[in-house]
């Protein structure tokens, strides 16, 4: 094997990795909502947790993506502890879907039907309907499979210029003597571990060893700790990605790493006493590449079987090795982790923005109460609801921009849109909230007055915001767009109500009936209350025209004035807020 063997080798490895990565984003992309729906039936049940993971590892097509998403997962509060630990077992057993794919490169047979399952005779045909797919076609989905074939045919490519690369070592007695070294249990599960905790995938480290296995000269008493070794090797992502996490999410990489050890451990100690008592003889004997495959899914699968029953026993262990402190952890309201499956971390980012939404209303409906009857404490509850929505604002603004740099579904991009939109106007409305607070506090320290039509008048139109509000989130928060639909009609009550009510105060201002300072408390009031009408009316229109899947800058008022559902409804709402 000279230097140009070498470069060859070097070069299929990173196709492979390139072509592994480029699937993996096709796949995400393609299954995003699969993702949310697989999480969404997490259970502590553990077989539905066993399974969850099984499935996002396929679809995903690496272990360690899916157990740096746990750790997000675990971090940011979606997933418990206990419900990760069975999706780690359930991504163990789906990584090895990679090396059966993988396998059916080393068919050989003369029967036509059989070499058509090998990978090169039918990737050049995934190649070009993938590129048709991705330079042609307009739809996103499309374009999605056709990443997922062009990212399969370069991952089979780079596997065959690995498998090529290294073939003249079959007649190298020197290779076939440092491979004998790593028939030392010990020695085998070292390197395996080295060389995946080095390229951090388990599937590249299990693809070199196929390529290996088409010399001849890889054992089974080489390759099985080699392949044990490989899934010790793989949890250093995890553990990486978990620095600067909260105490559960490093418990997560911990069961991850304590599983692979724990099983290496038990399963080599038996078969090297199995082979001690009983002499195996097919420990000396060459393998072949569906061997590799049948050798790597058993392991995973015995020791699933063996650890899923004493998952607890894991959790107990990881707290061992990360004891709770006097202190607890807070935990992080969006993960950077998440940014790796962005359909994921849009989902959370909604999760997120919900939480911001009910503050917001909070704030308002607080404030409110405080207008009617001042409360020192509420008027506190206030400000903090709109320091925290000011907080809110700020993360999930950055998290957003910086998520829009990942490759998203046009659904996650309408989406991400809209969320940018939406926590610009909960944001504002939590401001009204603390101007409202403001001017009771000087109605309060001015002991101004107002007169029994003044109250009864602003009794009406705090109560037609309050249901514009109400509607106006729980149109978001249940994307109802029958919710979002009311809204507008209230808010052109609103506004007609606020230009009223402004008029009956100069008449009464005119008739000395009310102060000066009045007045202006009066004026302050109503326009706080007529712009949180506006910002609901925004809210209200990026529900209806994201339902479209599309974003205009008109105002959904402006084609609906004139319809007859509107006209009833704003008749509706006129009669319910009319002065009496």
């Amino acid at each position: 094997m000279d230097l140009f063997h070498v470069l060859s080798l070097i070069g299929g490895l990173c196709l492979f990795l390139f072509g592994m990565s480029l699937m993996g984003t096709g796949l995400e992309k393609a299954a995003g909502s699969s993702l949310k729906t697989l999480l969404g039936k997490l259970t502590t049940n553990k077989t539905a947790g066993f399974l969850t993971g099984l499935g996002v590892t396929a679809v995903m097509q690496s272990s360690s993506a899916t157990t740096v998403m746990v750790v997000g997962f675990v971090n940011s509060g979606i997933m418990t502890l206990k419900q990760a630990i069975n999706v780690i077992m359930g991504a163990n057993v789906g990584t090895t879907v990679t090396a059966w794919i993988l396998s059916l490169s080393g068919i050989e047979s003369s029967n036509m039907v059989v070499r058509l399952l090998k990978p090169t005779s039918f990737t050049p045909l995934l190649a070009l309907v993938g590129i048709a797919f991705y330079m042609l076609s307009k739809s996103s989905k499309k374009k999605d499979t056709g990443l997922i074939l062009l990212g399969f045919t370069i991952l089979m490519f780079g596997m065959e210029t690995m498998t090529g690369a290294v073939s003249g070592l079959k007649d190298v007695p020197e290779f076939r003597n440092i491979l004998l070294m790593f028939s030392n249990p010990i020695l085998g599960v070292l390197a395996g571990a080295v060389f995946t905790g080095i390229i951090q995938s388990s599937s590249a480290a299990v693809g070199i060893l196929l390529a290996l296995a088409t010399t001849g000269q890889v054992t089974f008493g080489t390759a099985i700790p080699i392949i044990l070794g490989q899934n010790i090797g793989t949890c250093v992502t995890a553990m990486i990605s978990s620095v600067g996490t909260n105490k559960n999410a490093r418990r997560a990489a911990v069961v991850h790493l304590s599983f692979n050890v724990i099983g290496t451990i038990i399963w080599l100690s038996i078969f090297s006493a199995a082979n001690a008592v009983f002499h195996f003889n097919f420990i000396s004997h060459s393998l072949n590449q569906m061997d590799i495959a049948i050798i790597h899914s058993l392991f995973n699968v015995l020791c699933t079987l063996l650890l899923l029953p004493l998952s607890s026993l894991l959790e107990k262990l990881s707290y061992k090795f990360i004891p709770d402190a006097k202190t607890m952890d807070s935990i992080s309201e969006l993960d950077e982790r998440l940014m790796a499956t962005p359909s994921i971390a849009i989902d959370r980012c909604r999760v997120v923005t919900e939480t911001m939404a009910a503050i917001s209303g909070q704030a308002l409906k607080d404030s409110l109460s405080v207008l009617n009857k001042y409360d020192p404490t509420l008027a506190a509850n206030v400000r903090e609801h709109e320091e925290a929505t000011d907080h809110y604002e700020d993360i999930l603004g950055n998290y957003i921009v910086r998520l829009s740099s990942h490759a998203m579904s046009d659904a996650d991009s309408i989406e991400s849109a809209k969320l940018l939109r939406l926590i610009g106007d909960l944001e504002r409305i939590s401001d009204h909230a603390v101007n409202v607070v403001e001017s009771a506090e000087e109605i309060r320290n001015k002991n101004i007055l107002f007169s029994a039509d003044a109250q009864n008048e602003l009794s009406r139109i705090t109560d037609a915001v309050q249901e514009i509000l109400d509607l106006a989130i729980s149109s978001f928060v249940r994307n109802d767009v029958q919710s979002a639909a009311l809204v507008f009609p209230l808010e052109e009550v609103v506004d007609a109500l606020k230009e009223q009510l402004r008029s009956n105060h100069i008449l009464r201002l005119q008739k000395g009936e009310c102060s000066i300072e009045a007045g202006f408390v009066w004026s302050d009031l109503l326009t706080n209350l007529e712009r949180v009408a506006d910002h609901c009316s925004n809210i209200a229109n990026c529900v209806v025209q994201t339902s479209k899947f599309k974003f205009s800058h008109e105002n959904s008022t402006g084609s609906k004035r004139n319809s007859t559902a509107f006209m009833s409804q704003y008749e509706a709402y006129a009669k319910k807020y009319a002065l009496e």
